[in-house]
């Protein structure tokens, strides 16, 4: 039997949860009749046909959201009354508050997508957004860590402790695979191959790829998994857990699967127990895969295989880390490089 997937946020629960976090746009709950129903299909469509994740689902609800709060503050009750300069009024009240190109990019991105999933259905015979342009911003380089910051990372948990042993096995996993703070925590165990050395990750769009971990990720797992604590809390998990934390490899204090927040939480504590003086993420880890794989050579496709990227233009991004990462040696050991 299939297994059945998270329900999909609606634009009801996606605006109480913005209106929780504070969002301006979204304080009410949006009652716009029949384009409030058409966001919710929209939604279990993703879910459905396109197999988006949970962060994405909510990503999209939220921002379809704020979206509905101002069509029912401009009195639009039907998509067929949305047009491109309603589009564009829109986009001037997102500036008006402040929000980042890159916000505002990825709010007209849902939608976007959300009109383009009307007309495909024949809701309405023209996309509103048809010639809209909007600014492109500037991509962000990735940050990454050198590898010595990675080493004090890596070095800062006491294993003595099960939780100590986890963390240190999830930064290990994290480092050696490049894994995505979803793809780490989702792994299970049917997911690991120790005799490989190789993980089975799931990640955008439930993509499936062979993860490979190195020694000293497979080390640190097995001494995660073979401490008593953990067995105990594993042998729990198995027979009382809800179903979709069933097997999973790492686990919080309480025997369920460590969620996201949690991960981040546990590497923003090692940051600050290892002294860095920047702020690092799980991400920051898999940039820091990418980036040092690079620099010792790696070949750019085998990269983008290893990370899961759909498109190699994706991955290029990091050799852009990599020369100016090059380039700030060179400026600080060559003797005429210098101006």
């Amino acid at each position: 039997m299939a297994k059945q997937g998270p329900e999909p946020p609606t634009a009801k629960s996606a605006a109480k949860s913005a209106a929780k976090s504070g969002a301006k746009a979204t304080a009410k709950q949006p009652r716009v009749g029949t384009l409030e129903s058409q966001v919710d299909g929209f939604l279990r469509e993703l879910m459905a046909t396109r197999g988006a994740s949970e962060h994405t689902l909510r990503a999209y609800g939220g921002d379809l959201a704020e979206w509905l709060a101002f069509a029912e503050d401009s009195g639009i009750q039907e998509a067929a009354q949305v047009t491109p300069r309603v589009l564009r009024s829109y986009l001037m009240e997102l500036d008006e508050r402040g929000l980042a190109r890159g916000s505002i990019q990825r709010k007209l991105s849902a939608v976007r997508s959300f009109f383009k999933h009307l007309l495909k259905k024949g809701v309405i015979a023209v996309h509103p957004a048809v010639g809209l342009r909007q600014a492109k911003s500037a991509r962000k380089l990735p940050h990454s860590l050198e590898r010595g910051e990675v080493e004090a990372l890596l070095a800062c948990h006491d294993t003595s402790t099960q939780a100590g042993l986890r963390d240190l096995a999830l930064f290990e996993v994290l480092y050696s695979a490049g894994t995505r703070a979803a793809e780490t925590v989702g792994l299970n165990f049917e997911d690991m191959d120790f005799g490989r050395g190789v993980a089975r990750v799931r990640g955008k769009g439930r993509k499936e790829r062979l993860a490979p971990l190195g020694s000293y990720a497979l080390q640190a797992l097995q001494a995660y998994l073979e401490h008593p604590e953990r067995k105990a809390a594993g042998k729990a998990n198995a027979k009382a857990g809800p179903k979709a934390e069933r097997g999973a490899v790492f686990l919080n204090l309480r025997g369920g699967r460590l969620s996201t927040r949690s991960l981040g939480r546990i590497v923003e504590g090692a940051v600050l127990r290892s002294g860095l003086r920047r702020r690092a993420t799980p991400h920051t880890l898999r940039h820091s895969f990418a980036t040092h794989l690079l620099d010792a050579g790696a070949d750019l496709r085998a990269v983008q295989e290893l990370l899961g990227h759909a498109n190699l233009v994706t991955t290029q991004i990091y050799t852009h880390v990599s020369i100016e990462r090059l380039r700030s040696i060179y400026e600080k050991a060559h003797p005429r490089a210098g101006g």
